[in-house]
């Protein structure tokens, strides 16, 4: 079992900045993949940005690239998203996802299968 935590949200204007935390906790070995999805009412899910926990190789959608950059702290078991020059088309939930036995998704042309959800944190951007 696997435990994703997300804080950060917030309401910010557009233009600005806002940083995403996820703190996993739990049987976390083999979660090398792991990624930032966000969802709006009545709106798909969406692959944000993705990256290897040991590597640090990261892939981005289109609709974020430029402005967004995933990162993580392996020594303490944390992924981040920092959002820059943000629109109010990016105003939605967002959600923490590590790698496990769930649904391959593709995310910037990289694909992972995804088992593990947070609960998400509001992101509105006005």
């Amino acid at each position: 079992h696997v435990q994703l935590v997300e804080s950060g949200g917030g309401s910010v204007q557009a233009g600005g900045s806002l940083r995403l935390s996820c703190a996993a906790s739990g049987y976390t070995y083999n979660r090398n993949c792991m990624a930032w999805f966000r969802q709006a009412p009545g709106k798909e899910r969406e692959g944000v940005a993705a990256i290897m926990i040991l590597g640090a190789t990261t892939y981005y959608a289109d609709s974020v690239k430029g402005r967004f950059t995933i990162s993580r702290d392996n020594g303490k078991n944390t992924l981040t998203l920092q959002m820059n020059r943000l629109e109010p088309e990016d105003t939605a939930k967002y959600y923490c996802a590590a790698e496990g036995a769930g649904e391959k998704i593709c995310i910037g042309g990289y694909c992972c299968r995804f088992g593990y959800w947070g609960q998400g944190t509001q992101v509105t951007v006005s």
